[in-house]
């Protein structure tokens, strides 16, 4: 393959993946999952206290509040390597007893090594909506650790059974939606290959995340996310973009960093817009 059609190639991956694990705290609640979805297992460690679904470690109401969220997730292939970086919110509630999560984004920024400009619009990111979910609560040498488990989203594609049901291959399907509401189908990213090649690319997504965040601090939790997320390329502005793709998190977890610093409820995504660079650290580079 020519330097050129590798670039095009490039080109498509970088688009569907920029919508990684993205919403927005302006849009409606989902229906919550059930404490069903939530399993406990027993960890053998002297160290670890494992609580079941139904019971909370001490201090673990402590938790419960908003929590500013930043997450970058690295990809790569054979011949590009691509971060994806996200900020929002992750409020924690009390339930009968159970701590919940309610994970929303507010902005998608992305990194590649190839010098391709991607992006992609609030409106697009806020249309990823996960459902709340049960989190396990555990206590590890003094400090609490929260895992949220996997809660499949769709996005561009109504999916009857997100959990269950697999993105389809087809770019036709009639589930096909506009959920961004910008006269497209699926969701829209725009890209800009070199000053002669631009134009907007049409994805659908099944949005597949966990985190595991533990305590540094009673303000502060810090951990990792786990992203398996997949996509179906729906159509483009240019047909040089019409190349499928589809990518690998690279498995260092020092490359796929989960922040949580707690912040005032009256919180929104504006204020951690403004005062972003206050909270978390300078988005991290492509330099494996």
């Amino acid at each position: 393959m020519g330097r050129h059609r590798r670039r095009t190639a490039i080109v498509v991956a970088v688009g569907a993946l920029i919508l990684g694990a993205c919403g927005d705290d302006a849009e409606p609640e989902a229906e919550p999952a059930t404490a069903s979805t939530t399993t406990s297992t027993t960890v053998e460690s002297p160290t670890t206290t494992t609580i079941a679904a139904d019971a909370l470690p001490p201090g673990a109401e402590d938790l419960v509040g908003r929590w500013a969220h930043f997450d970058a997730v690295a990809y790569e292939d054979d011949v590009f390597k691509s971060l994806i970086i996200s900020t929002g919110f992750a409020d924690l509630e009390l339930r009968d007893g159970v701590l919940w999560n309610r994970q929303r984004f507010c902005h998608a920024e992305m990194a590649n090594d190839q010098g391709i400009d991607t992006s992609i619009s609030d409106e697009a990111t806020s249309a990823i909506i996960p459902v709340d979910t049960p989190v396990e609560v555990t206590l590890e040498d003094g400090r609490l650790r929260v895992v949220r488990p996997e809660t499949p989203t769709p996005i561009g594609i109504d999916l009857e059974d997100p959990a269950n049901e697999a993105l389809p291959t087809d770019p036709n399907d009639p589930r096909i939606i506009d959920s961004d509401g910008d006269g497209n189908p699926g969701v829209t990213a725009r890209i800009r290959l070199n000053a002669d090649i631009e134009g907007d690319l049409y994805i659908a997504r099944r949005e597949i995340f966990h985190y595991d965040v533990t305590q540094e601090s009673p303000d502060r939790m810090v951990g990792t996310i786990t992203d398996s997320s997949e996509q179906l390329v729906i159509g483009a502005s240019n047909e040089i973009f019409l190349t499928p793709a589809q990518w690998e998190q690279v498995p260092d977890p020092s490359r796929n960093p989960v922040i949580w610093q707690r912040v005032d409820e009256t919180w929104d995504c504006e204020r951690l817009a403004a005062e972003r660079d206050a909270l978390f650290p300078p988005d991290p580079v492509v330099d494996w």
